[in-house]
C-alpha cells in the first residue's frame, strides 16, 4: 500500500479507473486512500441514515488531506426475521461483513478506513474485518434510537412483541406500532447493536465518547467528520489494530462488559476478536471478571433507562471511569497514549443510569458462564435480567426441536410453571447458524411465564430478552454435546447463583443413550449456511469462521 502503489508507468492502468471514477490525478497520486463501507440499508432504522453520516465522514477525509473511497457492504435488520427461520443468517452475517470489507479491501489497497454501521452482527464484522486487515481502520456508528411514548409510557421495540404475545388485538398493535420507533438510530435498548457500538471505544476502534450519541443529535455529523480526519491521521501515522488491541484491552473489553450487561452476543464477538488476533481469550477469563465486576448499568433490561439516557449520563467514558480501578489503564487507546491519560481527563458522574462500583445496581455481573453437564464447555446466562424467582430451578425438561416447535408448545398451554425447556439443534451448526430464539422467548414473555419457567438452549437470544434464559449451550446437540441426550421428563437443575447447569440423569443412562444418538444430517445443503456450518468455531469459540490452526494463532 501506500503512494508507490499509484505511481509509475506499471500503475497507470489502476490510475486510469480511479480518474474514469472522478478522482483527479494529484488525489490518486499523492493522498492516502481511505475506504468507507457503508452499511446503509433503506429497510432499517439502525442504517436508513448511514448516507447522511458517509459524507460526514467524506466531508472529514478530504477536508484531511484524503481520498475517501466510498462503497456499500451487506445490512441486515435482525428484527425483520424475528420469529422466523432466516435469523438465523444473522450470526454467518458478521463474517460475511467481514469478508466483505476484507475483500474490497485488498484489491483497493487502501491506506486506512473509516467504517460506518449501527446494528448487531454489521457492526461485529466491521470490528472483524479491522482486525483481519490490520490496516489503520475505525468505525463511526450509527448511534440510538430515540424511545417511544405510548400511552404515556417510554417504550422500545421488545415492548410491541410483549404486547402481541399479551393478547393485544391488531388495532392496538398499530396504534403501539405508529409510536414504538420514533427516529433513526439502533433500537435504545442494551441489545447486540448498542453492546457493540459502546464496545467500540473500549476496543480503539470508536472515537471515545462518541459511540451512543444519539442519531437524531446533531453532534452525530459533527463527529462523524472528526472522526473522517482522524482516519487520514490515522492512516500516515500507520496505526494498525494490532497496536491498540492489546490482551489487556480485550479484558477491559470483558469488564466493560460485565459492567454494563452488555448483550450474550458480545461474548461470541469478543472470543472471535481474541482467535483473529492471535490473543488467547477464552470463556474462563469472563468467569473470573464475572465474580470481580458487579452491573452498575441501569439500562433495559437490566433496569429502566435506554441507551440515549445512558449516553447523556456519561456514556462509555463514564463507565469506564467508574472501572478505572479494574481496569488495564497502561493498554493502548485510541490516540496512542494510554487508557490512563484519557481517564484523568473524564469527571465521574455517578447517577441513576451509572452507578459507582462501591453502590452498583446489581452485586452481580451483567453476565455469567454457566457449567454442568449439560454444557461442560461453558453455556451464558444474563443474571441481572432473571427474576429472583427463577434464579434457582429445578423442574421437569420439556424438549423441542427447534424454536419454532417450543412456541407451538407454549401457544397451546402445554408449558407450565416449573417447565424448563430445552431448545435443541439451533447452534451454529445445528440452526446453522447459531439462531436467536425469538418466537418461545417473547411468547413466555407475553404469557406472563418468564418468572416461572426456565429455556436452555445451544442457541443465542436477543439482548432485549429477559428471564431465566440460558444460551449458547457446548457443546452443542449437533456435536453431539449432552443436550441431544436430553429427554422429556429429566430432571434439570437451573443454579444461576452457583454457575450451574445440568441434568439429573446418571453417567451411565447418558452412555446408553448416546450410543444409540445419531447425528442429523445439516439442515442446510448449499449457500452460506451450509458452507459456514462445515468451517465455524464452537461457540466457545466465538462461533466464526475461521478454520485456522487454534494453536498456531496464539502468539501473545
Amino acid at each position: 500500500m501506500g503512494t508507490e502503489f499509484w505511481n509509475g508507468a506499471e500503475a497507470a492502468h489502476r490510475r486510469v479507473m480511479m480518474k474514469a471514477a472522478g478522482y483527479s490525478d494529484t488525489d490518486i497520486r499523492k493522498k492516502p486512500h481511505i475506504g468507507v463501507p457503508n452499511s446503509y440499508m433503506a429497510g432499517s432504522p439502525g442504517s436508513a441514515h448511514l448516507r447522511q453520516i458517509a459524507e460526514a465522514v467524506k466531508e472529514g477525509i478530504w477536508a484531511a488531506g484524503g481520498v475517501p473511497v466510498e462503497f456499500g457492504i451487506p445490512a441486515t435488520c435482525g428484527n425483520i426475521a424475528n420469529g422466523a427461520e432466516e435469523l438465523k443468517y444473522e450470526q454467518v452475517g458478521r463474517d460475511i461483513v467481514a469478508m466483505s470489507v476484507e475483500f474490497v479491501t485488498r484489491v483497493h489497497n487502501f491506506d486506512g478506513l473509516a467504517m460506518i454501521a449501527s446494528c448487531d452482527n454489521i457492526i461485529a464484522g466491521c470490528y472483524l474485518a479491522a482486525m483481519r486487515l490490520d490496516i489503520p481502520s475505525m468505525i463511526v456508528t450509527g448511534g440510538s434510537m430515540q424511545p417511544g411514548q405510548h400511552c404515556g409510557k417510554t417504550v422500545v421495540e421488545a415492548d410491541l412483541d410483549a404486547a402481541r404475545f399479551s393478547g393485544a388485538d391488531e388495532e392496538s398493535l398499530m396504534e403501539m406500532e405508529d409510536n414504538v420507533c420514533p427516529s433513526f438510530g439502533a433500537c435504545p435498548s442494551m441489545g447486540t447493536a448498542n453492546t457493540m457500538q459502546m464496545l467500540g471505544e473500549v476496543l480503539n476502534l470508536v472515537l471515545p465518547g462518541t459511540s451512543t450519541i444519539p442519531a437524531s443529535d446533531n453532534a452525530k455529523l459533527r463527529k462523524a467528520r472528526e472522526a473522517g480526519m482522524y482516519a487520514v491521521e490515522m492512516a500516515k501515522a500507520g496505526r494498525r489494530p494490532s497496536e491498540l488491541i492489546t490482551k489487556e484491552v480485550l479484558h477491559n473489553a470483558i469488564m466493560f462488559d460485565m459492567a454494563v450487561a452488555g448483550s450474550t452476543n458480545a461474548v461470541l464477538h469478543l472470543l472471535s476478536y481474541g482467535y483473529e488476533l492471535g490473543i488467547e481469550l477464552t470463556l474462563e477469563d469472563f468467569e473470573r471478571y464475572a465474580k470481580d465486576i458487579p452491573c452498575i448499568n441501569a439500562v433495559v433490561p437490566s433496569g429502566p433507562y435506554t441507551v440515549v439516557d445512558f449516553h447523556y449520563a456519561g456514556g462509555v467514558m463514564n463507565v469506564m471511569k467508574m472501572l478505572e480501578s479494574k481496569l488495564y489503564t497502561d493498554a493502548p487507546g485510541m490516540y496512542g497514549t494510554p487508557w490512563s491519560d484519557m481517564l484523568a481527563k473524564v469527571a465521574p458522574q455517578e447517577n441513576k443510569v451509572i452507578h459507582s462500583l462501591e453502590r452498583p445496581l446489581f452485586h452481580e455481573p451483567g453476565l455469567k458462564i454457566l457449567r454442568g453437564n449439560l454444557s461442560p464447555n461453558g453455556a451464558i446466562v444474563r443474571p441481572t435480567a432473571v427474576y429472583e424467582e427463577v434464579k434457582y430451578m429445578r423442574g421437569k425438561a420439556k424438549v423441542f426441536e427447534g424454536d419454532r416447535a417450543a412456541f407451538d408448545a407454549i401457544q397451546a398451554g402445554e408449558i407450565v410453571p416449573g417447565d424448563i425447556i430445552v431448545i435443541r439443534y439451533e447452534g451454529c451448526k445445528g440452526a446453522p447458524g447459531m439462531k436467536e430464539l425469538m418466537l418461545s422467548i417473547d411468547a413466555l414473555i407475553g404469557l406472563g411465564l418468564h418468572k416461572s419457567v426456565g429455556l436452555i438452549s445451544d442457541a443465542r437470544f436477543s439482548g432485549f430478552n429477559y428471564g431465566a434464559i440460558i444460551g449458547h449451550v457446548s457443546p452443542e446437540a449437533y456435536d453431539g454435546g449432552n443436550i441431544a441426550l436430553v429427554q422429556d421428563g429429566d430432571e434439570i437443575v437451573i443454579d444461576i447463583p452457583g454457575g450451574e447447569v445440568s441434568m439429573l440423569v446418571p453417567d451411565e443412562e447418558l452412555a446408553r443413550r448416546r450410543e444409540k444418538w445419531v447425528c442429523p444430517p445439516l439442515k442446510e445443503e448449499k449457500g452460506c449456511l451450509n458452507i459456514y456450518a462445515k468451517m465455524c468455531r464452537p461457540a466457545e469459540e466465538g462461533g466464526a469462521m475461521q478454520p485456522w490452526d487454534l494453536g498456531a494463532r496464539f502468539k501473545r
